[in-house]
């Protein structure tokens, strides 16, 4: 497998003389937990497995939503759905020009994601047409990263659709966890897409969010959005009741080691770079040639540590 690249990672042990790696962040210890491709209908086993030998009371595991949306068989063949005269509307005009030419710009959206609409491929209709039969026109105009549907973590024509019940995953890993190791640790699923914030209003574009977050806006919230303050990534769900504040908080935490790592692939277009593919010719082979780090172990760094230090 192809390595992350260099950081500057502390090594420690744990009580059982299990040795791992970490870095700091804020008052927090990020543990990677790093596995091979998680494939389609496989168990989350290679993620809970490796983090119940480091996992203390207290711990917050926190696991992108694509691995456990993957696990549970929620891909898509795009190639399955011809796109009709509203998806090719949605992906050529609206999205590619509107959006990527005038739109974009007044809203002053990031560079990055106008000049990818800029070269939406021919593909990006059959995208659209999916968008639309499964989550409708609301989500289908938003001009990227539409219902949260993941292309860049998927082989070939596939795409990977959110979790199906992502707060019930969550409370069976808790359980799991509890009853192996007898270890009381929070559980959080998340998705990069942003939750934003209006006075003390929190919203999402995304289909479903933690309980305080406005969720469900497509487009609409997507717009008041790029209004309005960009908190960051947005946690879809927790094994128990947590403020919207501390799951944001941790949520950005895990997407800044994500972004740490010569291997993130936040696009489909980063993810042809990481692989060296073509967009339509990414296999489950090349997925798995690299190490993966579906889910981060935040620990809060204890004043007894500092002290120690």
């Amino acid at each position: 497998m192809k390595s992350s690249p260099s950081i500057n990672y502390k090594l420690a042990k744990n009580s059982k003389g299990i040795e791992y790696k970490y870095i700091k962040n804020k008052n927090y210890n990020v543990i990677p937990i790093e596995t091979r491709y998680i494939k389609v209908c496989e168990s989350l086993d290679k993620i809970i497995n490796p983090a119940m030998e480091i996992l203390e009371d207290g711990d917050y595991l926190v696991i992108a939503e694509t691995p456990v949306a993957i696990s549970q068989g929620r891909l898509i063949d795009e190639m399955d759905y011809n796109p009709g005269l509203s998806a090719k509307f949605l992906a050529i005009v609206w999205s590619k020009y509107i959006w990527g030419y005038i739109l974009g710009p007044i809203f002053r959206i990031k560079k990055r994601t106008i000049k990818n609409l800029k070269k939406l491929p021919p593909e990006a209709t059959r995208h659209k047409e999916v968008v639309l039969r499964l989550y409708g026109w609301k989500h289908a105009l938003k001009p990227a990263s539409e219902a949260g549907i993941d292309l860049s973590n998927a082989p070939e024509t596939f795409v990977s659709l959110l979790p199906k019940n992502p707060e019930k995953v969550a409370k069976d890993i808790a359980k799991n966890i509890k009853e192996s190791k007898n270890i009381s640790s929070h559980v959080l699923i998340i998705d990069t897409d942003a939750t934003y914030k209006k006075g003390d209003k929190y919203f999402t574009s995304l289909p479903i969010a933690i309980e305080g977050i406005n969720s469900d806006n497509g487009v609409f919230g997507y717009i008041l959005g790029q209004i309005f303050k960009n908190m960051g990534s947005t946690p879809l769900a927790s094994s128990s009741p947590i403020s919207v504040e501390k799951g944001i908080e941790l949520a950005n935490i895990s997407e800044d080691y994500q972004k740490s790592l010569a291997t993130n692939m936040e696009t489909i277009h980063s993810a042809t770079d990481v692989l060296n593919q073509n967009i339509n010719e990414v296999s489950v082979e090349a997925l798995d040639s690299i190490i993966h780090t579906p889910a981060v172990i935040i620990r809060k760094i204890s004043w007894f540590y500092i002290i120690k230090k």
